[in-house]
């Protein structure tokens, strides 16, 4: 799997809970757009790039 085809599936898996993230802001009062959202997402996919790459070295 390349690191492009990585990044889409980890994008992917964002997108699906990009509906309970927003809820759980508007719930908050704070109300947010796709565009709003977009910075926090490519930051998740950061994060679950570095996590992917800590298990490959971890594992045997």
């Amino acid at each position: 799997m390349t690191n492009q085809d990585k990044n889409m599936e980890f994008m992917q898996i964002a997108m699906k809970h990009v509906p309970e993230a927003k809820a759980f802001f508007e719930g908050k009062g704070i109300e947010m757009n796709l565009e709003d959202i977009q910075p926090m997402l490519a930051l998740l996919v950061r994060v679950m790039d570095e996590a992917y790459e800590l298990g490959k070295k971890e594992s045997p």
